[in-house]
């Protein structure tokens, strides 16, 4: 067998084998149903079989010197199926690209890789920029201008410029604001199961874009005695800069400096809900507050609970109640969106997004059961009635009507 020959069965074997990755990746990319299960397992065999048939021929073409129209014209139908076979299911992988229909609709999720926690500020050229927990190495920041097509464009810092308060630890819920003329990027730091010594820092850019440069931590748990201290929120009111954070241990508030760097001399945290809830996000609107948290397991995969839930309160500090009038500081609450059958785990939402329309939406992540690799990014309206939000069914939308912007 030449060397040639050598290199073509390996390629058309790995081809074969992208066949049944990329046969999720096609159905996520281009929302096409799946094959039934039956007929799919039918092509899949046939493609192997076509490669185990090809390898056979090349052997006994070159053991037994076989010069057979035959066996030739076996191995170039074999050649060919693999090929279009792999062109039908995609060749390569493309599970990071976001590609969505024409027109003014959009389809769920409007990033098919792993974007947990999202965090999304606006700025002044127009676009969009969202940050995530590094599921992709050092805090990944996409742009988009209209919340519907997103492009990974870089991330927030580099293995070099990383935070490194929490040896070994992973950059976790990113905050993103712009105060006093910087991007400010709020993160927490920990390793699973270091809830004492996890902790939330902060880092600056003069662009959205990065590079940011790490200023370190504001605290950890144990220096701020609360367990489990991440998921921080940035919030102002009345000229003061408050953050908001935790996980499953009590929601807390502290103001901090002027240049938000930094916690406030003197200054002391307040509980302001209880312990189901974490990934907090505060919007104000027409004279309430609006509490948006998550409930249940995050990172499961399809076994996920992960619950978008809300109260509502008068005041900065609470208390956030639900429409009976309980407060979440004893765990009560409105159900915002749940799992359905596509969608699971659906929570810690990005800040609510408003558009020319007066339109809400929010974005958010979930675990797609067609592809349950990692937590997708979401995208849905928020709408109202009567001083409530909610959205469509309380459930994930396979798609809506876009933005507009």
């Amino acid at each position: 067998m030449h060397i040639a020959d050598i290199w073509f069965i390996v390629k058309m074997k790995a081809l074969s084998d992208q066949i049944q990755n990329n046969y999720f990746i096609r159905i996520r990319r281009f929302r096409i149903e799946p094959l039934p299960t039956q007929l799919y397992s039918y092509i899949l065999l046939l493609a192997h079989s076509c490669f185990f048939l090809k390898v056979n021929l090349y052997l006994c073409y070159e053991t037994l010197y076989i010069h057979n129209i035959m066996i030739k014209s076996a191995v170039v139908l074999c050649n060919l199926f693999l090929l279009v076979a792999a062109s039908i299911c995609v060749s390569n992988d493309t599970s990071s690209v976001n590609r969505q229909p024409a027109g003014n609709t959009y389809m769920n999720p409007v990033y098919p890789s792993s974007m947990p926690d999202p965090t999304v500020i606006k700025t002044s050229d127009g676009y969009f920029y969202l940050y995530a927990t590094e599921d992709v190495r050092n805090t990944p920041i996409l742009r988009s201008s209209d919340l519907v097509t997103w492009n990974l464009i870089g991330t927030a810092f580099t293995d070099e410029s990383r935070p490194s308060f929490e040896p070994k630890g992973g950059i976790w819920a990113p905050d993103i604001n712009y105060i006093n003329g910087k991007y400010v990027l709020y993160y927490s730091m920990s390793v699973w199961g270091g809830e004492w010594t996890c902790g939330i820092g902060v880092a600056v850019s003069d662009k959205p874009e990065g590079p940011f440069t790490d200023k370190g931590k504001l605290f950890r748990s144990n220096e701020i005695e609360v367990q489990n201290s991440i998921d921080q929120y940035y919030i102002e009111e009345d000229g003061k800069k408050y953050l908001f954070w935790g996980s499953f241990h009590g929601i807390y508030a502290i103001e901090l400096s002027e240049d938000g760097l930094s916690i406030k001399n003197g200054a002391g945290k307040r509980q302001i809900a209880g312990t189901a809830y974490e990934g907090t996000c505060i919007l104000k609107k027409d004279g309430f507050y609006y509490l948006f948290a998550s409930i249940g397991t995050c990172c499961e995969g399809i076994k996920s609970t992960y619950t978008t839930v809300v109260g509502r309160s008068d005041n900065l500090f609470g208390p956030f109640l639900n429409k009976s009038g309980k407060s979440m500081s004893d765990n009560n609450h409105e159900i915002l969106i749940h799992g359905n059958d596509r969608f699971v785990g659906t929570g810690h939402n990005s800040e609510i997004v408003t558009d020319n329309k007066n339109k809400t939406w929010i974005l958010y992540h979930a675990v797609d059961k067609i592809n349950p690799r990692g937590r997708v990014l979401m995208l849905d309206e928020v709408q109202w009635k009567e001083g409530w939000p909610f959205i469509d069914g309380n459930v994930p939308s396979s798609g809506w009507n876009k933005p507009s912007f």
